[in-house]
């Protein structure tokens, strides 16, 4: 994935304007002479209504962008924000199809390296929230394009809830396989042996979803919290929502965007994962909702000793704790590894 300042400069900003907040009709004059015969056909199959959004880089960015591929993510920042998410399509090496786009840089020369987005989500993420994640620094203003691999990629993606439009396919097309492989008595692949096809991008219909909901029930419950501290952990299983720590001990917690049943199965799940990778042993997992989940579901957080947190009001949470008894002998399962 990448981080690409792209609302900066004068520059920067008409770009903008001219191919992320409207699509690029690459079939019509002046942009298809530029194209090749592959190129054009390329870009076809995944775009075949013949208009996509498009971002570029110029020459001092090759060796970055040759490590891009399709359906990586990409974050446009600016201001101090991500200002969108977009999914890489089909990427060119064309400064004569650049310069119909972007006028060349005066000292850096054409925009050449040219992508075109599967998808695109405007959004208004602060920066704050990624300088929170455990592999990021506070103060970093992600100066220059920036190539992230492995477990930085995931935990952004994680991190800041950003589900692509190619995860969703594959998850898809892994359904498909399993399910093919039962059916005809087979043997299942594992996971690496699968091979998602460029078919997966033939389709107009696309979208890159960005989960704010649990982002911003995180931020004000966060906000509730005078003098604890709070960060979130990077482990083994995945990176925490919230992880407390102050007088009474140390609290992981995992934030909801709803309370119902399948969201406070996977909240549970995803708490006794955690637990036995924190740093010190949790004195407290907590599931964290926007409202009162149902009291079975209650119940069923109850009997892992997880405690229910949950906003009753704006910047009000109401805790249901996990009976002490409960929750000390559950401790002992939380915390083996």
């Amino acid at each position: 994935m990448a981080i690409q300042p792209s609302f900066g400069n004068p520059a920067a900003k008409r770009h903008w304007h001219d191919t992320l907040d409207q699509e690029v009709p690459f079939v019509s004059e002046p942009h298809t002479p530029a194209l090749t015969e592959a190129e054009r056909s390329l870009l076809l199959q995944a775009h075949p209504s013949g208009h996509a959004r498009f971002w570029g880089a110029t020459a001092v960015q090759d060796k970055n962008m040759d490590r891009l591929r399709t359906g990586d993510v990409v974050l446009f920042t600016g201001g101090k924000q991500v200002r969108g998410i977009g999914e890489i399509g089909i990427t060119l090496r064309n400064a004569g199809f650049a310069d119909t786009m972007w006028t060349p840089d005066p000292n850096k020369g054409s925009w050449h390296n040219v992508y075109s987005l599967l998808s695109f989500q405007p959004t208004e993420i602060p920066y704050a929230e990624i300088w929170a994640l455990p592999s990021f620094n506070t103060g970093d203003n992600f100066m220059g394009l920036r190539i992230l691999e492995g477990e930085k990629a995931d935990e952004i993606l994680q991190g800041l809830g950003i589900d692509t439009f190619s995860s969703a396919q594959q998850e898809i097309a892994r359904d498909i396989e399993v399910a093919t492989a039962i059916a005809k008595g087979t043997q299942i692949v594992p996971i690496e042996g699968l091979h998602t096809t460029t078919a997966t991008y033939h389709r107009d219909a696309r979208q890159i979803h960005v989960n704010r909901a649990e982002a911003l029930l995180q931020t004000e419950y966060i906000d509730t919290l005078n003098g604890l501290i709070t960060e979130r952990l990077r482990t083994p299983a995945g990176v925490t929502d919230i992880h407390v720590t102050g007088p009474d001990g140390t609290e992981i917690i995992e934030a909801k965007r709803s309370a119902d049943h399948g969201y406070v199965r996977a909240a549970l799940a995803q708490l006794l994962d955690y637990a036995p990778h924190s740093p010190q042993p949790a004195d407290r997992l907590s599931g964290l909702f926007p409202s009162r989940p149902a009291d079975p579901d209650i119940a069923l957080l109850h009997r892992y000793g997880i405690d229910c947190l949950y906003r009753s009001a704006p910047g009000v949470f109401e805790r249901v704790e996990a009976p002490t008894a409960v929750r000390e002998h559950m401790r002992q399962v939380w915390t083996k590894v």
